[in-house]
């Protein structure tokens, strides 16, 4: 298979502007280009739906104030009363990544968080981020987090060790969470895709029907990382806020 038809191929990065700084690449990709995009269109989505501020909304006006609900519900029940503060970090995170999904299921376009240099940075953004707010409101009390209560001293030797290690892979679950389903998906579609072009047209109906489905099921995967990515941050805030084991 020629390396333009793999797959894999729509998730190549490329330079549309090439730029070096001190040795460093700092080109504007296709990647850059739909990051963009993406804060345009949110953007854009946001103030376009907000214009009016009816008292009846539209079909806009009411997204967007879903959109605004569903996360301020979501940091009430995880995080409580102290996350309200966090809510702007929160939402923005959260409509980056859905509207990143969306973006990448129009044909002809890059799928930014197929890239795990790219969902790596928002989990370790995420990360550093809820570690610097539990060690300013705890101080060294922070430390009791990797410390069960209620635990025999001897299981300690053997529990301390393991609470470091799973904390500091949260990022790493994270991130790949996200860059694993969206490389999946993507894939599977232009692979079945592949299969309606050889097959023709008398059998190739039969791949197109799944990836009618596919697609569908694709839309939802979109909308559920988003959630899970955002979710797991108010869980990661939660244990910063309140030290829980």
């Amino acid at each position: 298979m020629a390396a333009e038809h793999s797959p894999l191929a729509q998730f190549e990065i490329k330079r549309l502007i090439p730029m070096d700084v001190g040795g460093l690449d700092v080109s504007f990709t296709n990647a850059s280009l739909f990051m963009v995009i993406a804060i345009a269109a949110i953007t854009l989505f946001l103030t376009w739906s907000m214009r009016g501020r009816a008292m009846v909304p539209g079909r806009m006006q009411s997204m967007a104030e879903i959109s605004y609900e569903f996360i301020a519900n979501m940091i009430k029940d995880n995080v409580g009363s102290d996350g309200r503060k966090y809510f702007p970090f929160i939402f923005t995170l959260f409509m980056f990544v859905l509207f990143c999904n969306l973006l990448g299921m129009i044909p002809y376009t890059f799928t930014v968080t197929s890239q795990i240099i790219v969902t790596f940075a928002l989990a370790a953004v995420v990360f550093v981020g809820v570690t610097i707010i539990g060690i300013i409101r705890h101080g060294f009390k922070f430390l009791t987090f990797f410390v069960p209560s209620g635990v025999p001293f001897v299981l300690l030797i053997i529990l301390v060790p393991i609470e470091i290690i799973s904390y500091f892979v949260r990022p790493i679950s994270l991130s790949v969470r996200l860059f694993a389903n969206m490389l999946a998906g993507h894939t599977l579609l232009k692979v079945f895709g592949g299969f309606v072009v050889s097959l023709g047209i008398y059998l190739g109906w039969l791949p197109l029907g799944f990836i009618v489905v596919l697609t569908g099921l694709e839309f939802l995967v979109a909308f559920l990382q988003a959630y899970v990515f955002a979710i797991l941050s108010c869980l990661y805030l939660n244990d910063a806020l309140h030290l829980h084991h």
